[in-house]
């Protein structure tokens, strides 16, 4: 788990925004296949990154930490990433889950497997009554009752220009963006780092 402040300048955040506002958005009514993994979440919204800010998200992320960690993992023939935009207006969430849903077997390999979760705050102000926080969960077992729960341990501010890192899987949601935010918008881009492994038939 890392969570750096001030990781992104003002002059940074400044061009992300801007490409945010040429980037072709859909909202969440508009996506029925993530409103079914997600009811009950809003009508937050998502758009795809063009190439040039792709690049330049990329060139800052190059951390001995992202990179030790995809090369830790065997047969590896693929490296890949998959970033978006995300927009949340008061009364968007997002849903306890682990960034599991992996996806189906294409031409024989493996779906890439999401190696570690990046998510950027680019807004421009957020106050902590305004919601909108990620909270992070550790699994953990009742041992009298073999029941699973989940216990939050880490509640993250989206504070503007911070950056947030955590290992796949791991439980996390999107707290409610409450409605004293007004017109104020949860600006981010989030993603992951992937890797793309041999199907075990085709392994020698």
């Amino acid at each position: 788990m890392l969570v750096v402040e001030d990781f992104w300048s003002s002059e940074e955040r400044q061009f992300f925004r801007e490409r945010m506002n040429q980037a072709a958005w859909k909202s969440l009514l508009d996506l029925p296949h993530v409103r079914e993994d997600f009811p009950n979440s809003g009508n937050w919204a998502k758009a795809e990154i063009g190439p040039e800010e792709g690049q330049r998200l990329l060139s800052r992320l190059q951390l001995a930490c992202i990179r030790d960690h995809i090369e830790s993992f065997p047969n590896i023939i693929g490296r890949h990433v998959g970033f978006n935009y995300y927009s949340y207006s008061a009364g968007d969430c997002l849903l306890t889950h682990d960034d599991t849903d992996q996806g189906r077997l294409v031409e024989g390999r493996r779906a890439l497997r999401r190696r570690i979760a990046v998510v950027a705050y680019f807004h421009e102000e957020w106050q902590p009554d305004w919601g909108g926080e990620l909270i992070i969960y550790e699994r953990r077992t009742d041992r009298d009752a073999g029941a699973v729960n989940l216990v939050p341990t880490h509640c993250i501010e989206p504070r503007p220009g911070s950056l947030v890192m955590f290992t796949v899987p791991r439980f996390h949601r999107v707290c409610r963006v409450d409605h004293t935010a007004g017109q104020h918008r949860r600006l981010s881009i989030a993603g992951w780092f992937m890797t793309e492994h041999a199907h075990p038939q085709l392994q020698p």
